[in-house]
């Protein structure tokens, strides 16, 4: 039984060629991103998310040591919101619309450090169905030419139907490949757009909520 499986994978391999390698590749390539990304936003996002959390009852005390020491500490340091609420504190001394600008500045830059692998996803979404497909057409002309090299038989069409099935398997390959990224990418793009909210949340606290 196993090894009639291992035969019928080859025989995919087999019938899908260079191109079905290449979308094989591609999606754990592919995966690989999407875990990759997937963890660092769990990181920083969450570890972001309870920082603000414990932040704002200092804020609105006027206690930035506190949140000053919050920000420093090891779990806490180089996490999106960190950055942004210390750039703030360290330009308290300037005007709000000054340190308005300061805090889209630094949130742009976080956000677009969570995005920067997303670009691969949408890439690979886009275009592996039609690598796929490219694939797929190459092993439907195969297909037709072992039909025109075959004497005119009943087993002509079977010939021709094996090999275009075969063929096909490189426009599901394809498809398997892109569904994931499409809805990784979307995910993962939600996901940083409303966090960028909530860091222009904690960066307005500290703005307005400075006396004078």
């Amino acid at each position: 039984m196993e090894f009639s499986s291992m035969t019928n994978i080859k025989e995919l391999i087999a019938a899908g060629g260079p191109v079905l390698i290449l979308l094989m590749i591609l999606s754990v390539y592919s995966l690989a991103v999407i875990l990759e990304r997937f963890f660092k936003f769990r990181h920083s996002i969450g570890v972001s998310r309870k920082l603000i959390s414990f932040c704002l009852h200092p804020i609105h005390s006027d206690n930035y040591d506190k949140v000053k020491d919050a920000c420093l500490r090891p779990m806490t340091k180089d996490t999106p919101a960190s950055n942004v609420i210390l750039a703030l504190l360290a330009k308290m001394d300037r005007s709000k619309a000054e340190q308005k600008e300061i805090a889209d500045s630094i949130i742009d830059w976080e956000i677009t450090k969570l995005q920067r692998k997303l670009t691969i996803l949408g890439t690979l979404g886009s275009i592996t169905p039609f690598i796929g497909l490219f694939g797929t057409v190459i092993g439907v002309i195969h297909a037709f030419k072992d039909l025109a090299g075959a004497t005119a038989s009943a087993g002509g069409a079977s010939i021709v139907a094996a090999g275009i099935a075969e063929a096909l398997i490189n426009t599901a390959a394809g498809l398997f490949v892109a569904i994931p990224a499409v809805i990784a990418y979307n995910y993962f793009l939600s996901k940083t757009n409303y966090f960028s909210k909530e860091l222009e949340t904690i960066a307005n606290e500290i703005i307005f909520q400075q006396r004078g």
